[in-house]
């Protein structure tokens, strides 16, 4: 076996020094996190850093600034950094050593700011990593450039805790927050469990608004009868009951991640509207709410919340004034049919004319309808499917068959863009790795790459559950649609509520035809009968 003789590295400690007063030395470290790995590099820098100035014949150890388990994204937090900072300002340092930028600062603003400030005051930082000396910089682009490498990589390490969050959503890991919900505790096996006199108060909300009831009744309701709420108190509010009917849990299911962290540097939070994937959990707890009474609300939710958007609900009041403005459509514009006011003999009539058409668009084709000829044809129509559903059921049974098969294509379609996320972070992050003067610019141009395609993905994957969600929707309501259909004698007057449960669609074919689409897609035409 052959001799080995080490040979040591020469360190370029050497500071010119005319003055004769030793050079006055500090050092800056700092890990992120308090774990035992992270726990080895704080001790390690602190060693080297001790043993590396007291080496120097012409230094003098200020200090070993440390500071341990804090994030580096913001400095107000980092005493040893501040207490620092003060020496520095009071002339006690000429030298701050650091292993890189991404420990003195992840946050480019920060960063400079601080270099800046301690340049003025003739204090010079070293970064060994990067081989930058602040004292003979002529120009702030490199150190602008690393702070902004150092602030990226600060994003993709929050990016990378954020993804082992959600790789726990979707493994169905759930953490229950129950501290002011009704009708649930924490049990010791670390799953709710029914606090019953509080559940019958969360399925009397429920039932009474599946029956129609608006959110202000039901906390009437609740008020005249002493119901206690999670907090003891009997007084209700519409947001009250507006919160519970909201909330999945009390169907046993649980929907995660429904904030997220908005930017990685402020920490900041927001609710999940859509700009990050949520996580749905079916049957992860004892639920308090059947589920048949449990999405019949869902669907009532939705329908209310549309028939608010367009100003069509009354103080105090649910109330759905004309299903038509959502049903009836021409087949020859695509415009929504609109009811208007005509005057005949004197006499006022509600007409249905398409949309476009009332606007001043041209659509020469599409009929108007007199609002009680059209109605009462629709009635003929769905009376003529009571006690003969067996096309409706087919029709119901065929479209959800056709949109499970779609949504299971879609959570393949959106697994394989979750997958090649995973290989954009796992690039990106191999890229920060390697950060060196010699290729910024080809860096630059593949971060720009891999982030325009990750925006792309994201943006696909965001439509395809949303079609998916359209999908469940439409399954439910058809099935509620067969059920009603079964249940209901035939309509004498028309009904706003039950016409908008049963039909999907309505086109105005001509004057003396309309195509009807009951819910699950079955379509008949009715002949206009004057």
């Amino acid at each position: 076996m052959s001799n080995v003789t080490i040979i040591p590295a020469k360190k370029n400690n050497s500071t010119e020094n005319t003055s004769g007063c030793l050079t006055k030395v500090a050092a800056y470290c700092r890990v992120s996190t308090a774990e035992e790995n992270q726990q080895n590099s704080y001790a390690t820098q602190i060693a080297y850093y001790t043993e590396y100035i007291t080496s120097n014949p012409d230094w003098q150890l200020v200090g070993i600034f440390a500071d341990e388990g804090i994030s580096g994204t913001q400095t107000a937090n980092r005493t040893q950094f501040n207490k620092m900072m003060k020496l520095a300002r009071r002339k006690k340092i000429d030298i701050i050593l650091c292993k890189s930028i991404s420990r003195f600062a992840r946050n480019t603003v920060d960063c400079l700011e601080y270099v800046r400030e301690l340049k003025a005051l003739g204090i010079s930082v070293r970064f060994e990593k990067e081989n930058i000396d602040t004292s003979s910089m002529t120009s702030e682009f490199a150190i602008s450039l690393y702070a902004s490498f150092a602030q990226a990589e600060s994003e993709s390490i929050s990016k990378n805790v954020t993804w082992g969050i959600e790789k726990r959503f979707r493994e169905g890991k759930v953490r229950y927050q129950l501290r002011q919900m009704l009708g649930y505790r924490m049990g010791d096996d670390g799953k709710p469990y029914i606090v019953e006199e509080e559940a019958e108060t969360v399925r009397t909300i429920f039932r009474m608004y599946a029956d129609g009831y608006s959110s202000s009744e039901i906390a009437v309701y609740l008020t005249e009868q002493g119901a206690k709420r999670w907090n003891g108190s009997t007084e209700w509010n519409r947001n009250h009951v507006y919160q519970i009917l909201q909330n999945e849990k009390y169907s046993g299911d649980a929907i995660l991640q429904k904030s997220y962290t908005v930017d990685c540097l402020t920490h900041e939070r927001a609710d999940n509207n859509g700009q990050k994937p949520k996580y749905y959990v079916q049957d992860c707890h004892e639920a308090i709410v059947d589920r048949e009474t449990y999405d019949k609300v869902r669907l009532e939710l939705e329908k209310r919340r549309i028939d608010a958007k367009r100003g069509k609900k009354e103080k105090g009041k649910y109330h759905t004034k004309y299903c038509l403005s959502r049903l009836l459509f021409c087949p020859y514009c695509g415009g929504a049919y609109k009811r208007t006011t005509w005057t005949i003999k004197g006499e006022k009539m509600g007409v249905w004319r398409c949309g476009n058409r009332l606007e001043g668009m041209k659509c020469p084709k599409s009929p108007s309808y007199h609002e009680d000829v059209l109605q009462n044809n629709i009635l003929k129509a769905i009376n003529g499917m009571i006690g003969n559903t067996e096309n409706v059921e087919s029709a119901v049974v065929s479209s959800a068959e056709k949109m499970q098969a779609e949504n299971e294509l879609i959570d393949t379609e959106i697994s394989e863009i979750v997958a090649k996320l995973t290989e954009i972070e796992e690039t990106r992050d191999s890229i920060l790795e390697c950060v060196s003067g010699s290729m910024f610019e080809q860096m630059s141009s593949e971060l720009k790459k891999l982030n325009a395609e990750e925006n792309g993905l994201v943006e696909k994957m965001d439509a395809l559950k949303a079609k998916k969600e359209n999908n469940r929707r439409s399954i439910l309501k058809a099935g509620s649609a067969t059920e009603l259909f079964r249940d209901i004698s035939p309509l004498i007057e028309f009904d706003e509520n039950t016409v908008d449960k049963l039909i999907q669609k309505i086109e105005a074919v001509n004057k003396d035809e309309i195509a009807v689409i009951f819910c699950g897609g079955f379509r008949i035409v009715q002949t206009i009968e004057k």
